[in-house]
C-alpha cells in the first residue's frame, strides 16, 4: 500500500495538479500535519485492542517519527481547546538530554511535528510539555526507574529501551504507572538488540509489532549516508541489525558471539597462500530440504602456525538439489580462484563427487568425513577466532553465516534447521588451518 506521498512522487504532474487544485484552502493548509497521507506503513498504529505497539527499524528508518506523531494522535482533538483521548503522557528515554534532544525538540520529535495552533509548550523547569487543550506530557530517564512510582498515565512512548542499563526495571515500573483511561497504551520505538526485556515484550500476547528497514526511509536520508552504510554494513551481522532492523539473538552459551565476530572483521585482505570452497551437501533438494552450506575461505600461511591467518570470503549457500548447489560451489571457486573443493561426504558418500564431476570432470575435489559431531567439530575453530586468527571480509554475504554461528553451542545447534552455513565454515577452517597445522608439527616431534 502506497502512501500519499509515495503517490504524489509517482504521479503524472497533470495528476499532481489535479489532485491539489481541489483542496479547499483549509485542506490545502492542514496537508502537510495529516500524517496518515504521508506516513509509510510500519509509521502507521495497527488495528486492534492492543496494549504495546513496537516499532522497530533500522537507524533513519522513521522510527521516531511515529512515535511522535502517535503522540499527537492520542492527546489532540478536534479543534485546539478540545480534550483527546489521552491527556497525561509519560516520554521516557535513555536520558533527559536524549528526550529533549530527540522526542520533544528533534527534527522528528514531538514540537516539530506539531500544526502551530495545536503546538505544545515546553516547560523546561518541570520537564513537561503542555498542549492548548490541557494535555501534558511528563520526561523521565531510564537511568531513573523509582521516578515513575507515583505519577500515573493513559499513554506512554518509549524510545530506544534496547540500550537501557534498567531497562527491566524502568519497564517494569512504567506498566504500574500506565493505569489511567479506558485502555491505556505504550509505543516502544528502537532499534533491536538482544535484551530480554524487549523479547518479554515482543512475547507477550497484548504486543503487535511493525518493522521497517532502513532503507525504507530512503528518501529522506542522505544518499551519502546510505551509500556508506551499505557498503560497510550491509549483510553483516551488525548490519543486520543495525539496519534491517532485525532482532538477532546470541544464544547463551554459544561458540561465537556478535562482539567476537565484528572484532574479526576486516575491509580488505593480503595476498592469500591458498583458498578453498567448503561444502556441506544437502542430498535431497526441493523447497523443504535443508540448505547446503557453501564457504569460501583463504589463508596466509606464512612462518609458524601461530602467524597463519585465516579470511572468510564469502558464504555462497543455496538451497536446491544435487545440480543446483554443485553448480553454485564450483562458479564459487571460479570467482576466486579456488583451488580446491571439499565436501563432507558422510551422508552421500561417493554421489558427493559424482554430482560435483557432472559439472566439472576436473575439478579439483577432497571428500570428508565426519567422526565427530557438528558441535565438538566447531569448538576449535571457535577458539582459533578467540585468538583473532580468523578474519571476516566485509561484504553482503556473510549475516546469515553469522547468525547461524551465534546459536552454535556445544549442545547442539540451537537454532531452526540445520546449521549447514557453520559446518561449511568449519571443514574450511579444518581445510585451511588445523589440518596443515597439525602436519607441520608432526615433523618438528620427529626432528627432536
Amino acid at each position: 500500500m502506497k502512501s500519499g506521498a509515495a503517490w504524489l512522487a509517482s504521479a503524472a504532474p497533470e495528476e499532481v495538479d489535479d489532485f491539489l487544485s481541489g483542496l479547499s484552502d483549509n485542506a490545502l493548509a492542514s496537508l502537510p500535519w495529516i500524517f496518515e497521507f504521508w506516513a509509510l506503513p510500519h509509521q502507521l498504529p495497527p488495528s486492534g485492542d492492543w496494549k504495546s505497539w513496537v516499532i522497530m527499524g533500522g537507524r533513519g528508518a522513521g522510527k521516531t517519527r511515529a512515535g511522535s506523531e502517535w503522540v499527537r494522535r492520542k492527546v489532540e482533538g478536534a479543534t485546539p481547546a478540545t480534550p483527546g483521548e489521552c491527556s497525561r503522557v509519560a516520554l521516557i528515554g535513555e536520558t533527559f538530554d536524549q528526550i529533549r534532544e530527540v522526542m520533544v525538540f528533534g527534527d522528528s520529535g514531538i514540537l516539530a511535528c506539531s500544526p502551530p495552533d495545536r503546538r505544545p509548550v515546553w516547560e523546561a523547569s518541570r520537564r513537561r510539555l503542555v498542549w492548548p487543550n490541557g494535555a501534558t506530557a511528563m520526561v523521565f530517564s531510564a537511568h531513573e526507574p523509582e521516578a515513575l512510582r507515583g505519577p500515573q498515565f493513559d499513554a506512554a512512548w518509549v524510545d530506544e529501551l534496547a540500550k537501557w542499563k534498567k531497562a527491566e526495571d524502568t519497564w517494569d515500573m512504567l506498566q504500574f504507572a500506565l493505569r489511567l483511561g479506558r485502555h491505556p497504551q505504550q509505543v516502544v520505538t528502537t532499534t533491536p538488540k538482544n535484551v530480554e526485556v524487549l523479547k518479554r515484550i515482543l512475547q507477550s500476547a497484548s504486543t503487535v509489532t511493525t518493522h521497517a528497514p532502513t532503507d525504507a526511509n530512503r528518501a529522506y536520508l542522505a544518499e551519502s549516508f546510505l551509500a556508506e552504510v551499505e557498503t560497510r554494513y550491509g549483510g553483516t551481522r551488525l548490519g543486520r541489525q543495525e539496519l534491517e532492523g532485525l532482532l538477532l539473538e546470541d544464544v547463551e552459551g554459544a561458540l561465537w558471539s556478535t562482539p567476537m565476530i565484528e572484532a574479526a572483521r576486516v575491509d580488505r585482505m593480503p595476498e592469500l597462500d591458498r583458498v578453498v570452497v567448503a561444502v556441506d551437501p544437502a542430498v535431497t533438494g526441493g523447497a523443504a530440504s535443508d540448505e547446503c552450506g557453501i564457504v569460501v575461505a583463504g589463508v596466509v600461511a606464512r612462518g609458524a602456525p601461530k602467524d597463519w591467518r585465516v579470511y572468510v570470503l564469502e558464504d555462497a549457500s543455496v538451497r536446491g538439489g544435487p545440480t543446483e548447489w554443485a553448480r553454485a560451489a564450483i562458479a564459487a571457486m571460479d570467482r576466486h580462484k579456488a583451488e580446491r573443493l571439499v565436501a563432507e561426504v558422510n551422508q552421500g558418500g561417493d554421489l558427493i563427487e559424482s554430482v560435483v564431476r557432472q559439472i566439472d570432470p576436473l575439478v579439483p575435489f577432497r571428500g570428508l568425513r565426519a567422526a565427530r559431531g557438528k558441535a565438538i567439530r566447531a569448538e576449535p575453530v571457535a577458539a582459533l577466532y578467540e585468538q583473532g586468527r580468523i578474519k571476516h571480509l566485509r561484504g553482503p554475504s556473510l549475516g546469515v553465516l553469522e547468525d547461524q554461528m551465534c546459536r552454535m553451542t556445544l549442545r547442539g545447534y540451537e537454532g531452526r534447521g540445520s546449521p549447514d552455513r557453520v559446518d561449511a565454515l568449519v571443514w574450511a577452517i579444518h581445510e585451511l588451518m588445523i589440518e596443515p597445522a597439525a602436519g607441520f608439527r608432526q615433523p618438528m616431534m620427529r626432528s627432536l
